[in-house]
């Protein structure tokens, strides 16, 4: 019923672009057989947004297609040399901020969480596995950014099993790392990947 009425906004030429892109994205989904979690926790606005599981290029795809429906004003950290001409272009509108990978983790760590003090509503979308391979230990770059500016860690997710996708939750940090990231790792045990065999949490705090 909800699609329908906006597939008539549209017909009737009185839709409003952005209300417009985002009833496609929705069919898209619908299309697809997934569904949304709705359930955005209110520190969403300004916090660390972990995207997991990463097995596929797919996630990327359901996972920005989720943060679009749900208005989720996200940013992710990408290569600076994806920000030449004309990839520009596409990663810019999608979010991507462009990082040297070749600076060390301090430095990484210290120059994200400034994006949060020069920005009263951010979003950092992080994939801390770091690599579409299986790993064993996750990178803890996230955890440290969301310490050192003082903002919450919410939980992003896509579950091919279930076929839905959203923020599952949220994690303020503590000054027990190894309790914060077992809460982690106990919520995304319970997320199936695309590819099971690729997927791992953390072990050290399994």
């Amino acid at each position: 019923r909800h699609l329908r009425s906006n597939f008539m906004c549209y017909i009737n030429g009185n839709c409003k672009p952005l209300k417009l892109i985002t009833m496609i994205y929705k069919l898209v989904m619908k299309i697809l057989g997934w569904r949304i979690d709705k359930n955005l926790p209110v520190e969403f606005k300004r916090c660390v947004l972990i995207a997991a599981p990463h097995t596929s290029n797919w996630d990327f795809i359901y996972t920005m297609l989720a943060f679009k429906i749900l208005k989720v004003p996200y940013k992710f950290t990408i290569k600076k040399e994806w920000f030449r001409f004309p990839f520009n272009l596409i990663m810019k509108p999608l979010g991507g901020v462009s990082i040297d990978t070749n600076s060390k983790k301090n430095q990484y760590v210290k120059m994200m969480s400034s994006f949060f003090k020069l920005n009263n509503e951010f979003i950092m979308t992080i994939t801390p596995e770091g690599s579409r391979s299986k790993v064993k230990q996750w990178k803890s770059g996230f955890y440290q950014i969301a310490k050192k500016a003082n903002v919450p860690i919410c939980l992003g997710y896509v579950d091919y099993k279930n076929k839905i996708a959203g923020v599952g939750g949220v994690i303020f940090t503590s000054e027990n790392i190894e309790q914060d990231m077992k809460k982690i790792m106990d919520f995304y045990r319970t997320k199936t990947a695309k590819f099971p065999d690729k997927f791992s949490i953390d072990l050290r705090y399994s």
